[in-house]
C-alpha cells in the first residue's frame, strides 16, 4: 500500500530540530513549507524517477502525476491528499517506455507524452546502434483515472540502420486565447552526426500530429552530454504566444510562434549559462535543463503587478558548487534581467542544489521551485520548495521533505516536478529508500515515487 503522511508545520518543524540535534540536518534549518502533506505513490522502491505533475484548471482537485519506467500514471481527486495508481498507461509492444511528460487540455483532458523503445544505443550516443524508437501519446478523458487504450504515435522508427532516436519530449497544452485546445510536443533527435531539436503540434486534441519541424537552425553535437540541444520546454501566453526555450553548449536558445506552432521565429541565445551537464557525487549523471513559466495574469491593471512577466529558470556551476537561477523579462522575453540565484545557502559554500523545476501560479503569479538541496554537507539529501512573490527579485525556501537520504548509485533521473494553481503548490520526485529491489533491466534501485503539496492560502 502507498504511504500517506499528513506533516502541519509543527510536525516538520519538530522533524526539523530533531534532525539538527543529531547532526544530520541542514546547518541553518529552513521554516517547513506550510501545511506540507507527502505520499508515497510507489507501494514498494524501484526505478521510479524523472517525474511530471498537472493540476486541471478546470477542477483543482484533479491531479495527474507520471514518472517512469515504465510510463506510469497516478491521479487525485482530492487536492493531492491520496492517490491512485492508473492502469493502461505503459505500451505493451515496446520494452522500456519514460521520459514523460502530463498535462491537461483546455477541455480537462490529461495528456500523457512519452518515449518507447527496446534497447538504447551505445552509451549517451543513442542513434549509435539505435532499435526501434518513437513519441508517443496516451490520453485520458476523465483527467488520470482511465486511459484510451491506443497510443498515438507522433512520430516513429522500426529497427533499421541508421536510424534517429527520439529523446526528452515535454507536452504543452494551450488553454486560452485564440488556439484554444492546442498542443505542442518539443524533443532532441539524436542522429549520428547531429542533435536538433524538433517540434509537433496537434490541432484535435492529440488524436493526430502534423508532421515534425526543425526549431534548430544550427544543430547541436550528437551525443547526450554537453554540447546537444536538450531540454525542451516551453509555455502559452494569454495571447496564444508560444514560447519555447532549450539548452545549446553556451546557454539557453528561445523560439516564438505567434501562429499555434505553425511557423517560429529564428532561435537566438537568451541567456548566458554554464555547461547544462555535471558531475554530482553520488549522483549518476545530473544536468540543468532550463524550465520557462509566464505569470499569466493581464496587466497591473487588474492588480497583477508582474502580470505578463516571463521566467527562465535553470541550474549550472557558475559559482564553483551547482546553484538555482531565474531571470525574468517584462517585455515578452525581448531582454531578461540578471540572473537571480534562488537557493539562500551562502555562496561558494561547496554544497549543491540541483535537479530544478519551476512552475508559475497562473491565479496568483508566485514562482516555485522545487529541488533537491545539500547545504548541509554537500552528500545528505532533502528537499526544498522555494518561492517567490515580488516578480523573481527574492526567494523564500521552505524544506518540503525533511527526510534525508544519501545518494549511493541511484539514478535519480534528469529533472523533479512541480506546479501550482490557486497558491497551492504540488511536486513530484524520486526519493532514495533503504530497501533495494531489482528493477525488469536487472539494475539494483531503491527509489520510490513521492508527492508532495503545500499550501500558502
Amino acid at each position: 500500500m502507498k504511504t500517506t503522511r499528513s506533516l502541519s508545520a509543527q510536525c516538520v518543524l519538530a522533524l526539523s530540530v530533531a534532525a539538527l540535534c543529531s547532526g544530520v540536518l541542514l546547518a541553518q534549518p529552513l521554516p517547513p513549507a506550510p501545511k506540507a502533506h507527502l505520499t508515497d505513490v510507489t507501494p514498494k522502491p524501484g526505478f521510479f524517477n524523472e517525474p511530471a505533475i498537472a493540476v486541471n484548471p478546470a477542477d483543482p482537485q484533479q491531479l495527474a502525476v507520471a514518472w517512469q519506467i515504465n510510463a506510469s500514471v497516478a491521479y487525485s481527486t482530492d487536492g493531492g491528499q491520496s492517490w491512485k495508481i492508473a492502469e493502461g498507461t505503459a505500451p505493451k509492444n515496446y520494452r522500456v517506455s519514460g521520459d514523460v511528460s502530463i498535462t491537461y487540455d483546455a477541455a480537462g483532458h490529461a495528456i500523457l507524452c512519452y518515449i518507447a523503445f527496446d534497447k538504447l544505443g551505445s552509451n549517451n550516443y543513442w542513434a549509435q546502434g539505435a532499435t526501434r524508437n518513437g513519441i508517443f501519446v496516451r490520453r485520458s478523458l476523465d483527467g488520470g483515472k482511465t486511459w484510451e487504450p491506443d497510443a498515438v504515435t507522433v512520430i516513429g522508427h522500426e529497427s533499421t540502420p541508421g536510424i534517429p532516436f527520439e529523446d526528452k519530449p515535454w507536452v504543452v497544452a494551450d488553454t486560452a486565447g485564440p488556439h484554444p485546445g492546442n498542443l505542442y510536443i518539443g524533443w532532441t533527435q539524436f542522429t549520428l552526426s547531429a542533435s536538433d531539436l524538433i517540434f509537433s503540434r496537434s490541432t484535435d486534441g492529440g488524436k493526430t500530429w502534423a508532421k515534425p519541424i526543425k526549431l534548430s537552425s544550427v544543430s547541436g553535437l550528437p551525443r547526450d552530454d554537453n554540447g546537444a540541444l536538450e531540454g525542451f520546454h516551453g509555455v502559452v501566453g494569454p495571447d496564444g504566444t508560444l514560447y519555447t526555450i532549450w539548452d545549446d553548449r553556451d546557454g539557453i536558445m528561445m523560439a516564438v510562434s505567434h501562429d499555434g506552432g505553425v511557423t517560429f521565429s529564428k532561435e537566438r541565445r537568451i541567456i548566458n549559462a554554464g555547461p547544462g551537464y555535471f558531475g554530482i557525487s553520488g549522483v549518476s549523471r545530473s544536468n540543468g535543463f532550463p524550465q520557462i513559466g509566464m505569470d499569466l495574469r493581464k496587466d497591473a491593471q487588474r492588480g497583477a503587478k508582474n502580470g505578463g512577466n516571463l521566467y527562465v529558470s535553470w541550474s549550472d556551476y557558475s559559482n564553483g558548487d551547482v546553484d538555482i537561477f531565474v531571470a525574468s523579462s517584462a517585455d515578452h522575453g525581448q531582454t531578461w534581467s540578471a540572473s537571480v540565484r534562488v537557493n539562500n545557502d551562502p555562496i561558494h559554500n561547496g554544497n549543491d542544489q540541483f535537479f530544478q523545476w519551476m512552475a508559475v501560479d497562473p491565479l496568483s503569479g508566485a514562482v516555485n521551485l522545487v529541488f533537491y538541496d545539500r547545504r548541509g554537507d554537500n552528500q545528505k539529501t532533502s528537499v526544498t520548495l522555494a518561492r517567490s512573490t515580488d516578480g523573481g527579485k527574492t526567494f523564500t525556501n521552505y524544506t518540503w521533505d525533511p527526510e534525508l537520504f544519501e545518494a549511493d548509485g541511484d539514478f535519480l533521473g534528469d529533472y523533479l516536478a512541480i506546479t501550482a494553481l490557486g497558491n497551492k503548490t504540488y511536486a513530484a520526485w524520486a526519493h532514495q529508500t533503504s530497501e533495494e529491489a531489482k528493477d525488469q533491466r536487472g539494475r539494483r534501485t531503491r527509489t520510490t515515487l513521492r508527492v508532495g503539496s503545500a499550501d500558502f492560502n
